[in-house]
């Protein structure tokens, strides 16, 4: 299993959101590994994820480089991928941590099963589309400081990316899994309606 940024008990109340699914399965014995991504430029997943991955005592846990996904799914095989989610689109497209969008790109290439964990709430059936959500940049000094890179270079440092809904396996919500249809798109307004 692998994951980006903090989904854990740490940035969520309780049970947490991907690092709950982990977490369950760990719970059912089921847990071979779990990895980590730094999750750059704050690297949550380093100093929040692999605290709660070495403190429960998660099997198979480790830390990589967010970079390094592809080389491990190519060398040592991954059997699924599952992130949180800040807002699921009425379409399934979905925004979280910057690097996700990667991660699933990456995901789909090595035909890697790509999941979003994610509270009911989270599901925003007002928005069609990952291209009505606004994302956030943040200043430049937050990347140059955690780069060590040079004060004076311009950067771009968006805090969250939204994944098209074509690279996302499933949604896995405390009310249920949302699955894709027959003909390959999510129904969030349907589920929505259905569990309101």
């Amino acid at each position: 299993m692998v994951t980006i940024c903090n989904t854990g008990s740490l940035a969520t109340a309780g049970f947490g959101t991907a690092l709950g699914v982990v977490r369950e399965l760990q719970r059912r014995n089921k847990l071979e590994s779990i990895t980590a991504l730094e999750t750059r430029p704050y690297n949550q997943g380093s100093r929040l994820t692999a605290f709660e991955i070495v403190e429960e005592k998660m099997p198979g846990g480790q830390l990589i480089c967010d970079s390094m996904a592809a080389s491990l799914m190519k060398t040592k095989g991954v059997d699924a991928c599952v992130v949180g989610a800040d807002r699921v689109c009425a379409n399934g497209d979905t925004a979280n941590k910057i690097g996700t969008y990667n991660l699933s790109i990456v995901a789909a290439a090595h035909d890697v099963p790509f999941y979003v964990a994610s509270p009911f709430t989270t599901l925003d059936t007002k928005l069609q589309s990952g291209d009505d959500i606004e994302i956030e940049e943040r200043p430049a000094k937050e990347l140059l400081d955690t780069a060590r890179a040079p004060q004076n270079i311009p950067c771009w440092n968006p805090s969250f990316d939204v994944t098209p809904a074509k690279y996302i396996t499933g949604i896995i919500t405390e009310k249920g899994v949302i699955e894709k249809s027959e003909d390959g798109t999510f129904d969030i307004i349907s589920f929505v309606k259905k569990h309101s």
